[in-house]
């Protein structure tokens, strides 16, 4: 179902012709990469994200596996969610906080709270925000990832992301550390393809 819903040449373009500082690091870094899964389903993606949260990249994959095998076919499932412990579900080494979230996002699943994904293909960034925040543990952040990597919005800038301020810094030469209304303002002319623009400045705090 979801795919990315932009051009990525048209956004390169787009990026190099209007910041020279992008240009340069677009000559430095090559093509855009970004990937969206061609389907979604909402509680997998979801719940793998709050798994995600705040651990290395090694120790949440193992963690999630874990956790993935606690469903049938490997496949983390709301309806089956809603139906483990909080013991079963910390026996996969969730913390006590991811697996009351991991529950709150079933229930809210389940019962509607949180609208279905045709649902939310209408909606614009905010609206979507707003609906995902509604879960335990998910916030804005949270909710922005899975819009640029899941949904594949466009126009998504992550600024409270510590590596998307690295690479702001970066790119533009900053002597300090940008806060996220700085990061705002410096890329706002970027728009309508600030999804690509974060995927940039990531790879240039990587470097």
């Amino acid at each position: 179902m979801s795919r990315l819903r932009y051009n990525r040449k048209q956004a390169v373009t787009h990026l190099r012709n209007q910041c020279n500082y992008l240009a340069d690091f677009i000559d430095l870094c090559g093509p855009l990469k970004l990937r969206v899964p061609g389907d979604v389903d909402l509680f997998s993606a979801l719940s793998s994200s709050i798994v995600y949260q705040q651990l290395s990249g090694k120790a949440a994959a193992t963690i999630h596996g874990r956790f993935a095998l606690l469903f049938r076919n490997g496949l983390p499932e709301a309806g089956q969610a809603s139906k483990l412990s909080i013991e079963k579900l910390r026996s996969a080494g969730l913390s006590h906080n991811k697996a009351l979230a991991i529950l709150d996002l079933a229930s809210k699943s389940e019962d509607g709270t949180l609208r279905p994904m045709r649902r939310m293909s209408g909606w614009n960034d905010q609206q979507i925000i707003d609906n995902l925040c509604l879960v335990r543990g998910i916030g804005p952040w949270t909710a922005q990832m899975f819009l640029m990597f899941n949904l594949g919005r466009p126009d998504v800038m992550p600024a409270t992301d510590l590596g998307v301020q690295k690479g702001v810094q970066s790119v533009y030469r900053l002597r300090n550390l940008p806060e996220p209304e700085q990061v705002l303002r410096k890329t706002r002319h970027l728009a309508p393809y600030r999804s690509a623009a974060s995927w940039y400045f990531w790879r240039a705090a990587d470097q």
